[in-house]
């Protein structure tokens, strides 16, 4: 059976500008800058394509209320609830979910949220495992604001279409590494990852983030090269809207203007205007001006837009206009990827559509590549027989 557990605040901060959504203070000042919880809709964009593919009201394994319930519901599939969790849930609740549904039968547990949800999954499937119990696959709906670990589909359509192969028997499923951040250390500048266990999960190439790589200090002059080409493309009179990551930081580092590590920081004219802004603020930003969000490559993985840097939200880039990013990357993050494409996920399938096809990724002083882009959810549909290989547990 199919069960479903749903982290209710799970990427909360990044359009809030906040780097995370871990803890109470965080979510507070998320909900004061206007955020909206979003957990809960994308488990319903999966579930519906689990609807469609199954073609009848397929029953699911969940929690009650935001923790699954009303998401199922939503996508007008069956719950039956094995789990009631407090007014207030927290790592806590994820992991009694996850027991109460592998003891009632389920035998791959879709999550929708982030690494750290990851980690609270993990913690429960691991127990049951030293208990003695079967082993249950579990897939990673992307919800959160950092999603480093290889566990969660490319996008919530896609993570639908995973499990309705799935539960056809038609994939194959292997053990995947789930890393997290610290996100105090991350928010005063230190990017370390780090393993925290492993789960099985269901895999298909293109439809299962890959791990995010790491940049070698060997590329650091890649990246210098790359900042070169971004510098002199650079316009007066226009905003900048600099979002998360190293090659976004050295940019910052060479117009000499601090860089926030986690946030998207807008600069005209080699100054600072905003820093760690919101996404209510950058649509201010944008709209007292010409602007340009500029962004980067997560290494590995190819995506451009719906890991990290949420601030930059279908909201934004609609107020952007017909051509919204400037793309700086190393020559060596393309050729990683191996002639797979650059992912966007905003959340909003018209925009994602908008900004498939060919982007340009400027690569160097006077060198660029013309690469391709896929919106992910904005196509995703159900995995066929034929596709999968192996059968799920």
């Amino acid at each position: 059976m199919l069960g479903l557990v749903v982290n209710p605040v799970a990427g909360v901060g990044g359009p809030a500008g906040l780097g995370g959504s871990d803890g109470v203070a965080v979510q507070a000042s998320a909900a004061e800058r206007g955020a909206q919880p979003r957990a809960g809709e994308r488990a319903r964009l999966a579930l519906e394509l689990v609807r469609e593919a199954t073609g009848g009201p397929l029953e699911v394994l969940t929690a009650a209320g935001p923790m699954g319930e009303d998401a199922v519901l939503a996508a007008g599939l069956v719950p039956r609830i094995v789990m009631r969790p407090g007014a207030a849930t927290g790592p806590a609740d994820t992991v009694s979910a996850v027991r109460a549904l592998t003891d009632a039968g389920a035998g791959l547990v879709l999550f929708a949220g982030g690494d750290g949800t990851a980690r609270d999954v993990a913690t429960a499937l691991d127990a049951r495992r030293d208990e003695g119990g079967a082993r249950v696959a579990a897939l990673g709906i992307p919800a959160g604001v950092k999603m480093y670990s290889p566990v969660f589909a490319v996008s919530p359509r896609a993570a639908g279409a995973l499990a309705a192969a799935w539960l056809d028997g038609g994939l194959p499923v292997e053990e995947r590494e789930v890393l997290d951040l610290d996100e105090d250390e991350l928010r005063r500048g230190r990017v370390e990852p780090r393993l925290h266990a492993a789960m099985p999960v269901p895999v298909r190439p293109g439809r299962t983030q890959a791990r995010k790589a790491a940049t070698p200090v060997s590329e650091a002059a890649a990246v210098a090269a790359a900042v070169d080409g971004a510098l002199r493309l650079l316009q007066p009179g226009v905003r900048y809207l600099l979002g998360p990551g190293g090659t976004t930081a050295e940019l910052a580092r060479r117009l000499g203007v601090p860089k926030t590590r986690l946030g998207v920081d807008v600069v005209l004219d080699g100054r600072l205007l905003r820093a760690a802004a919101s996404e209510a603020e950058l649509v201010e930003e944008i709209a007292a001006g010409p602007a340009r969000a500029v962004v980067s490559i997560i290494g590995g993985q190819g995506f451009l837009l719906g890991r990290g840097n949420q601030q930059l939200s279908a909201r934004v880039l609609r107020a952007l206009g017909a051509e919204p990013l400037l793309v700086v990357a190393p020559e060596q993050k393309l050729v990683e990827l191996g002639g797979r494409p650059l992912l966007v996920d905003t959340g909003d399938p018209g925009v994602d559509r908008g900004l498939a096809g060919f982007v340009r990724v400027v690569t160097g002083p006077g060198t660029s590549s013309i690469y391709p882009v896929n919106a992910p959810d904005a196509e995703a549909s159900p995995v066929s027989r034929t596709e999968g290989e192996g059968h799920a547990p």
